[in-house]
């Protein structure tokens, strides 16, 4: 069954199936199956491992351990910038908020407090602000890193669809990343307070962050808060923050400011953990 596995051809296995597929995998530890799998979608989606901390496919219990698994020191090197970049992916959208409206493809935009959860207030912080939607896909490095020092403020989970985040349904979902299951982490940096949204996708089994854990599930259907204002969670720039199963999308948001993206960032251009996403002089 294994070996068999380890060859199917793409046919056999449509992505639909094939997502399903994973989901039900993802923490099965079925020893030389489970390696196969790995074997298999390593060669399907052509994951280069030689910048994994264990390049062996054999070496992960579960298909979650290897889809989450660490890069080899060094294999991502912090540019000397204001903001780098929290994640491996590849660009969706950036640039400036437009009063309250986030640009999500042509023809959609969605809502700052939509997408945090419907906290007006919180919302009104990135009023004429700047955002960035980076899209991970499933070859991607999936640990989510930060973009600059941060002391954590709260997280709300927000209960959602699980709709596919890819460029495709983002061109034809309304408002998709705020419609989807996320986790809004809140935070205060150098240059004010910024939010790192982690969009859930269509078999994200789980999304985790360094300081709870797994966040869901449980899914109660209603909105989760925690409020870490008198706590002291800090975090420095490029330190993970949070991990996913599978692929999926971050959304940044920063206020208003003298924030300029770097002029190589355009929609759809790979991206990569580290390198410089934008520069900063004041708050």
């Amino acid at each position: 069954m294994s070996d068999r596995l380890s060859v199917l051809p793409q046919y056999f296995l449509p992505k639909q199936a094939l997502t399903q597929l994973m989901g039900r995998l993802a923490n099965l530890q079925a020893g030389s199956t489970t390696t196969a799998v790995i074997k298999w979608f390593i060669q399907r989606y052509q994951v280069d491992m030689s910048e994994a901390a264990n390049p062996d496919p054999a070496a992960y219990p579960s298909f979650n351990a290897f889809f989450t698994r660490a890069l080899r020191p060094g294999a991502r090197p912090l540019a000397q910038a204001e903001w780098i970049c929290p994640v491996d992916g590849a660009i969706s959208q950036l640039g400036p908020i437009q009063g309250e409206q986030i640009f999500q493809a042509k023809g959609h935009h969605y809502s700052t407090q939509a997408l945090v959860g419907g906290d007006a207030q919180l919302a009104a912080q990135f009023q004429d602000g700047n955002f960035a939607t980076i899209y991970l896909s499933p070859r991607d490095y999936h640990r989510i890193h930060m973009p600059c020092a941060g002391k954590l403020l709260r997280m709300i989970h927000v209960p959602g669809e699980l709709f596919s985040v890819n460029p495709t349904t983002a061109r034809g979902v309304p408002g998709l990343f705020a419609r989807n299951e996320r986790v809004v982490c809140v935070f205060e940096g150098p240059f004010g307070p910024f939010v790192m949204v982690l969009v859930g996708a269509t078999i994200v089994g789980s999304m985790a962050t360094v300081w709870h854990g797994i966040v869901n599930p449980p899914r109660t259907g209603k909105i989760r808060e925690w409020n870490y204002a008198q706590q002291d969670v800090q975090l420095a720039q490029g330190a993970e923050m949070g991990r996913f199963l599978l692929g999926s999308t971050i959304v940044l948001l920063t206020p208003k400011s003298d924030m300029q993206f770097n002029t190589e960032w355009q929609t759809a251009k790979p991206v990569r953990l580290g390198e410089t996403m934008a520069t900063q002089t004041t708050a």
